[in-house]
């Protein structure tokens, strides 16, 4: 079952894929700056991304001075400079490369409760106009694993404990070599605050990804499968390559 409001496109290859995902994101971002002074833009730091950041990088089209970004997760002992952070790779992919009104990065060296009230405050201030994500291997978007991820949840920002295959996921992206390097906590924005953008765009190559996609898509809408929740949303649209889109017809 899709829901309506939500569209899905296969590509043949990543690069089709990320390049298709990027021309949306921009226009979700130029039609948001028709309207308002200034668009706030969510991002997730993955592998998974690259190619859609590496489209977005290069834009011409995007007055990026009127862009304010956040980014969705960073593990908790991280600092901004931290060679495997979050905002260490968004600031090498994306951050540094355009001139940004903003960026607001988590500090994960912070005392956890003080930098979720900082960084809540900072997000919610106004919804975001566009949410970049992915989906995780077990489901999740941005740290929401299925045992953390909650539709109604009262927090913006949380602390979260992750789940084993969470943790695999990064050293099966390259990030980390061996599981006992990846941290087990990280700060993550919640669903709630996630799914308050206007616009989202979700990215996923990969055959790792294919069952994940599939109940993401087709399954229940379950916090069992958190990115499930995706396809309630108004404007979702999803940008998958063949691999992590072959269980889905």
């Amino acid at each position: 079952m899709i829901v309506i409001g939500t569209t899905v496109e296969v590509f043949k290859n990543r690069r089709l894929m990320g390049e298709a995902a990027g021309r949306k994101a921009e226009e979700c971002i130029l039609k948001c700056l028709e309207t308002k002074k200034d668009a706030r833009v969510i991002f997730a730091a993955a592998p998974s991304q690259n190619e859609m950041l590496s489209y977005l990088a290069a834009s011409a089209a995007i007055d990026w001075k009127r862009v304010t970004a956040f980014h969705m997760d960073e593990y908790t002992g991280f600092s901004r400079d931290a060679p495997r952070g979050f905002g260490n790779f968004l600031r090498e992919q994306l951050f540094e490369k355009v001139p940004l009104k903003k960026v607001h990065y988590i500090d994960g060296c912070a005392d956890p409760e003080a930098e979720c009230a900082r960084y809540g405050k900072l997000v919610t201030q106004r919804p975001a106009d566009v949410l970049l994500c992915g989906i995780g291997e077990n489901g999740h978007i941005a740290f929401n694993d299925p045992s953390a991820a909650d539709f109604a949840d009262p927090l913006p920002v949380k602390v979260v404990t992750l789940e084993r295959a969470c943790r695999k996921q990064q050293v099966n992206d390259g990030c980390f070599a061996s599981l006992d390097q990846v941290p087990k906590r990280a700060f993550t924005l919640t669903i709630p605050v996630l799914l308050s953008a206007a616009c989202v765009v979700c990215t996923v190559p990969g055959a790792a990804k294919a069952q994940a996609v599939r109940r993401a898509i087709r399954g229940p809408v379950s916090e069992q499968c958190p990115a499930s929740i995706l396809r309630l949303h108004r404007r979702c649209a999803f940008f998958l390559d063949a691999e992590s889109g072959r269980a889905i017809f």
